[in-house]
């Protein structure tokens, strides 16, 4: 069965400005009475996390609505990988150019020669915070972080707001989590484990 996680990722948080901004949403959480204010150990991967609060459903859709969350938001601060887990990223698109690259064949095998400079990227933002890759279409080099990675497979950022095991949110409240954050580019990076 395994457990899903949803992640609102802010993709222009700097390293200063992100515990601010995390503690701005989880205000207005608290607030709304979607999470409660207590930490507990109600987070996969973290000692404490935000528990669903009694509003918790003000995030989802009615119909949604009948499966509670069981888990709660585990807040991530700090130069991050995020990634959908199971599974890999499909694509990747040039924020040069706009050609899409495949990463996998139709029978789901990796392409190696495309996912390499991106591994090697990876590895280098995650050590460093700054990697580039050279678009395979247009050549010029394009900062690892400004990559749109199919249905967010990746995001490369400071702040991320992981919510393990809710039912998924709507797109309002994903948009209004994305304002309290000064109106940054977010990905919503989901899976399971």
């Amino acid at each position: 069965m395994g457990d899903h996680f949803q992640t609102i990722v802010d993709r222009d948080a700097s390293p200063e400005a992100a515990p601010r901004l995390a503690e701005r949403v989880v205000d207005w959480l608290v607030a709304e009475g979607i999470v409660l204010a207590e930490r507990t150990g109600c987070v996969l991967g973290q000692p404490l996390g935000h528990p669903p609060g009694p509003n918790w459903a003000r995030a989802v859709a009615p119909e949604d609505a009948r499966w509670e969350p069981s888990d709660g938001l585990a807040v991530h601060l700090g130069r991050t990988v995020f990634h959908g887990g199971q599974g890999g990223a499909e694509a990747v698109t040039c924020a040069r150019c706009a050609t899409t690259t495949r990463l996998v064949t139709d029978e789901w095998d990796m392409i190696d020669e495309a996912w390499e400079p991106f591994a090697r990227a990876i590895d280098t933002w995650a050590g460093t915070g700054a990697a580039e890759v050279s678009c395979p279409a247009c050549a010029h080099p394009v900062p690892l972080t400004d990559w749109t990675w199919t249905d967010d497979y990746f995001a490369f950022a400071h702040l991320g707001l992981e919510f393990w095991n809710w039912p998924e949110f709507t797109p309002a409240f994903r948009a209004r989590i994305s304002a309290l954050l000064d109106g940054h580019r977010t990905a919503y990076v989901w899976g399971k484990l």
